[in-house]
């Protein structure tokens, strides 16, 4: 008796504890309804981000192949259409695969939990048990469901220009297509140096400018770089395209004449010779606007920045089209008409094309469950915080696509189908003349290509095309794409804008700037003071003659 009275000395009959082991089996089933209802929410969200550009490619291919059909013999049909199946599996299966693995290796993480918790409900062990574990399942799922979306749309008074407001920039010329914003420093200490050698910032037109403002107030811009150094900073900025009739029929040639117009206002202004510079696709605009000789006499250096000089060296979108039959590789089949009857490239088709360049690491359910691991608390559950840097790339990859012109974004398509000529002539033409790399070191223009390591969007060899044909100025940056406009923005990163860096003492694009500025202001100075001297020797020779004549 005794022993049986000391055993159930040791038991916990507490109103407290027997409530909880009565309610656990309650909450361990409302935990667990609650993670599937917000795993299955977020799933269709993710699935309908990647099924709805799918559906509108699939409205776009039946208009084009109606009319087509009529037009083409049915024996070349039936083979396009089963070089497309050929196609379609390939893809297929990289979809499949890059799936089944994103799937299992998140559950096979998760049933080894799962397994632990129940043993240590069953044996009464420390560690995360079956009410726990459920939890941080129901809390996992409604980040990905509910709160990381949340905080991605919160980030927008963070993110970009918002030229809204005048204390960023102010309107400084515009044309039928294009503002032209001279962006201010966002430290107010900072003059904006009016003699200095000026900047015209071209970003590219599949996602829009904002990029290069990415956190300003994290000291994350590239542009903020240029001005807060007190460089005239200068951006072209698109109008909206779907109000604008100017820029959906716009061609290369406006391109070029708009570009033109801006460098006359900027250097009228600031009195020097302007650098153009180009992000990503604004970077093949801003060279072919330049072998255009449109710009003779206003630019005088070049940047580009992770921009495609050669489209048909990329082991990843070029492969891509390659790969894709030749009848279906077609701008035809991602055009929209617009309610007025114009023609545009449909933005949001572009960027699904990408997608499925990387359709293994895009797949809807892979970005799914790599965005489910990333919000995981390691720690049970423990409080997870989003970085502004992770809601702000989402927030720009969801809500900056914009259409596109078919004249650019022709010259965008030609660049990846058609190689560059042994003699270093471009798949393009403007004003009817060819476009030829060697024109760049004829007029002596300055040029510094600044590529990503990792790009896997604009691989290196895409990027240092123009090195087989003269020579260029490189600075490599660690990482991919947008690293340079957001990692590498930070003036206190390892590899900041204005510094030289690595042993090769690498320049990053703004000390470029800024050593053209001191280059420029020294043979300026040089030849005032050359002039001076002249004009001394000229009066003290005039004044000996006068002397003589007196004499």
């Amino acid at each position: 008796m005794n022993n049986i009275f000391d055993s159930n000395q040791d038991q916990d009959f507490s109103l407290e504890n027997l409530t909880e082991k009565l309610l656990s089996p309650i909450e361990i089933v409302a935990n667990q309804f609650s993670a599937t209802q917000n795993y299955y929410l977020g799933m269709t969200k993710y699935l309908n981000d990647f099924i709805t550009p799918y559906l509108i490619s699939v409205n776009y291919f039946t208009g084009v192949e109606q009319a087509r059909l009529l037009t083409t013999s049915p024996l070349d049909s039936f083979q396009s259409y089963m070089d497309l199946l050929g196609f379609n599996l390939g893809v297929t299966t990289r979809f499949l695969n890059g799936t089944m693995k994103a799937v299992s290796d998140y559950h096979n993480r998760e049933m080894k939990n799962a397994v632990m918790a129940w043993f240590n409900t069953v044996l009464n062990q420390e560690g995360e048990d079956m009410k726990a574990f459920t939890a941080r399942l129901a809390t996992v799922a409604d980040r990905v469901a509910n709160i990381y979306p949340q905080k991605i749309m919160d980030i927008e008074p963070e993110f970009g220009f918002h030229f809204e407001n005048k204390a960023n920039a102010i309107k400084f010329a515009e044309t039928d297509r294009f503002f032209l914003y001279q962006v201010l420093p966002t430290d107010k200490s900072i003059e904006v140096n009016e003699n200095g050698k000026p900047v015209l910032i071209l970003p590219p037109y599949v996602l829009g400018a904002n990029i290069l403002a990415f956190l300003p107030g994290e000291k994350k811009s590239y542009t903020h770089c240029f001005a807060n150094m007190g460089i005239p900073t200068y951006i072209r900025v698109l109008k909206d395209i779907g109000t604008t009739p100017a820029l959906q029929v716009m061609t290369g040639e406006d391109d070029a004449l708009d570009t033109k117009f801006f460098c006359e206002k900027i250097k009228a202004r600031h009195g020097k010779p302007v650098t153009l510079n180009g992000y990503c696709q604004g970077g093949y605009t801003a060279v072919c606007d330049v072998l255009s000789g449109e710009l003779d006499g206003l630019v005088d250096a070049l940047l580009t920045c992770v921009s495609p000089m050669d489209g048909t060296r990329s082991k990843g979108l070029s492969a891509f089209l390659k790969n894709l039959p030749q009848r279906f590789n077609d701008l035809a089949y991602g055009t929209k008409t617009l309610p007025n009857g114009n023609k545009v490239a449909d933005g949001t088709l572009m960027g699904w094309v990408y997608k499925l360049k990387s359709i293994e690491n895009e797949a809807p359910l892979v970005v799914f469950f790599r965005d489910m691991m990333m919000l995981s608390a390691s720690n049970g559950g423990g409080e997870i915080k989003v970085s502004k840097t992770a809601a702000a790339i989402n927030y720009w990859l969801a809500n900056e696509r914009t259409d596109l012109p078919l004249g650019i974004t022709q010259m965008s398509f030609d660049s990846y189908n058609i190689p560059i000529t042994e003699d270093g002539t471009l798949p393009v033409k403007l004003f009817g003349k060819k476009l030829n790399f060697r024109r760049i070191k004829e007029k002596g223009i300055r040029w510094l290509i600044c590529y990503g390591e990792k790009d896997d969007l604009v691989e290196k060899e895409t990027a240092l095309a123009p090195l087989d044909y003269i020579d260029v100025e490189i600075s490599p940056f660690p990482k991919g794409h947008v690293a340079i406009a957001t990692s590498w923005s930070n003036p206190k990163s390892a590899y900041a804008l204005h510094t030289s860096f690595g042993e090769e003492k690498y320049r990053g694009p703004v000390r470029f700037q800024l050593d053209l500025d001191r280059e420029l202001s020294e043979k300026e100075n040089l030849v005032r003071t050359s002039s001076k001297v002249q004009e001394s020797v000229k009066d003290l020779s005039e004044f000996k003659t006068k002397k003589q004549a007196n004499v």
